[in-house]
């Protein structure tokens, strides 16, 4: 019962993260968004769908991915893909050479942990874009912590079910929502300027 609800929560917080930053897009423009990122989300999010289905057997897992599924489809269209076709197919390029290749030669283990480094090197464009941009209006705090939150409570489940290389993915994961999240605020941080430098 515990299990059931740790993953519930998780499959709860996702949601919300992701509801975040699409209000945040939604209202205040994509500025600070990152296509590669957000294409890369959404796929690695079919990738666990898969896994829960066909491996775990896990109606939690499958929801962990599949309620937020329609928030980053907006926020993708928002970026227009269609104008972008070099990401797009660099994206499916990045999780075939990652999560899939490693897993038709060494099964479901060897994906999981291709998909792990896949998670944590997908947070790069975002953390290169908040490295290089000086707008970051488009990029939610909010939902980078809930990102980590909901990262935490998915590492408790799968260590308490002993899915080692879940366990591994999630992980490299909350490392890189981490990153981006401090990254985010630092670059406002940076933004405001005290009464003092001002009357100078």
């Amino acid at each position: 019962m515990i299990l059931a609800s740790v993953g519930w929560v998780a499959v709860a917080i996702g949601f919300v993260g992701g509801w975040a930053q699409f209000r945040r897009v939604k209202s205040r423009g994509n500025e600070g968004v990152s296509l590669a990122t957000w294409i890369l989300f959404f796929l690695i999010g079919g990738y666990w769908i898969t896994y829960g289905l066909v491996r775990a057997h896990s109606w939690i897992i499958v929801l962990g991915s599949l309620v937020v599924w329609p928030l980053q489809v907006y926020v993708i269209a928002r970026l227009e893909p269609w104008r972008h076709g070099r990401t797009v197919l660099g994206a499916l390029g990045f999780l075939t050479l990652l999560c899939v290749l490693p897993g038709l030669v060494g099964g479901w283990s060897a994906s999981l942990v291709g998909c792990g480094v896949a998670m944590a090197l997908l947070r790069l464009p975002q953390i290169v874009h908040l490295v290089r941009s000086v707008e970051v209006d488009g990029v939610s705090i909010a939902s980078w912590v809930l990102g980590a939150s909901n990262s935490v409570l998915w590492i408790g489940y799968y260590l308490v079910t002993h899915r080692a290389s879940a366990l591994i993915a999630t992980s490299l994961a909350l490392l890189g929502n981490v990153t981006v999240a401090g990254l985010t605020l630092w670059r406002r941080r940076s933004e405001w300027t005290p009464a003092y430098v001002l009357s100078d």
